[in-house]
């Protein structure tokens, strides 16, 4: 870890830190020179912001670095819920201050995006509609199966495929299982035939694809009108149905105001799991309506098929206790990736 990134990091759960409080907190303190040279660059960069002046200087992360900055994970979740000092209210700010005034990925995070999508676009080319659709059944079937074993369903891969093709329930599984499997499909079907669907956000679409999601699993419809606890995490959603359908109005027109199309899918993506603004389903209406972000645009879509379950959730956990995005960027980068280069 350099220099840069553990102070950076020091100041994240350290707001209001002196210089001298910064120095006994780094591993290996460079000499007073350096380091005042190095939270300049951090000053210059947008990354830290001075309050004060003289010895009452104070040294705090910008919105924009509190977002951004790479946290270490691991070292993270060494405690349990109840020990992590986390923010546990809906942060107002977030939606309406913050994002619409940062850039998500870093110049190299977008190359390696771009480059992933351009190869995407070659190998459309040379795709015809009957071949397009078979790629988009083998996808469907892995994100249908990840989607859900995220959400506790037991289905193995190969038993959602039968499921899915087949209509063959497996032995032993809820009927709730099959159903939330069969969802899905229904839902990515939809997107297919409806490629523009999620060109324009809006709430009355977001609430159309959890509807297909959590037919028949006795789901309320429509935003939800009660309090709901996130298991393995202190942080409380909003419990207001008005501010509820605020929150994801402004969400809709953070999404359609970016211009880059990565932005938009992973905004849809962490939002809408961070608001849950339905009784159940939040996650699976996230992923979908990200998905069909990237279908509306000509982008490949994502299966998640590689992602280990419990990084995505501490990832999401990560957004919902401390608004910070790093790790979740790396598995949306990485999942473009895979899914470009393993489908299409």
């Amino acid at each position: 870890m350099t220099t840069q990134v553990e102070i950076l990091q020091f100041l994240h759960y350290n707001p209001s830190s002196s210089r001298v409080e910064i120095a006994e907190a780094l591993t290996n303190a460079p000499n007073e020179r350096t380091l005042k040279r190095i939270i300049a660059e951090c000053v210059q960069k947008g990354d830290i912001v001075v309050e004060g002046k003289g010895k009452a200087t104070r040294y705090s992360l910008s919105a924009q670095a509190h977002l951004m900055m790479p946290l270490d994970i691991d070292t993270y979740f060494v405690n349990d819920v109840d020990e992590r000092l986390v923010q546990e209210s809906f942060n107002f700010q977030l939606i309406c201050e913050i994002l619409p005034n940062v850039t998500l990925f870093t110049a190299e995070e977008k190359a390696r995006l771009d480059a992933a999508h351009k190869n995407f676009m070659a190998n459309m080319s040379t795709l015809s509609d009957v071949e397009y659709r078979k790629e988009m059944e083998r996808l469907g079937v892995d994100l249908s199966w990840k989607s859900s074993q995220i959400e506790g369903n037991t289905y193995s891969l190969l038993e959602t495929e039968r499921l899915l093709k087949e209509k063959e329930t497996a032995q032993g599984k809820t009927k709730d299982e099959a159903v939330m499997l069969l969802n899905h499909k229904d839902a990515l079907d939809f997107i297919l035939d409806c490629p523009d669907y999620l060109k324009e956000v809006s709430v009355r679409r977001i609430e159309d694809i959890h509807s297909i999601l959590t037919k028949e699993l006795g789901v309320g419809s429509g935003l939800r009108k009660r309090r709901v606890g996130i298991t393995g995490t202190n942080y409380r959603p909003l419990d207001n149905e008005f501010q509820i359908r605020e929150a994801l109005e402004d969400t809709c027109r953070l999404i359609n105001a970016k211009e880059d199309v990565f932005e938009k899918a992973m905004l849809a993506l962490v939002l809408l799991s961070y608001i849950q603004p339905f009784t159940d389903g939040n996650k699976r209406t996230a992923r979908i309506s990200s998905n069909a972000i990237l279908m509306a645009w000509g982008y490949c879509p994502i299966s998640f098929r590689t992602v280990d379950s419990i990084d995505y959730k501490k990832a999401m956990l990560m957004f919902y206790e401390q608004n910070n995005i790093a790790a979740f960027k790396q598995i949306f980068i990485e999942q473009y990736e895979f899914a470009v280069k393993n489908y299409f």
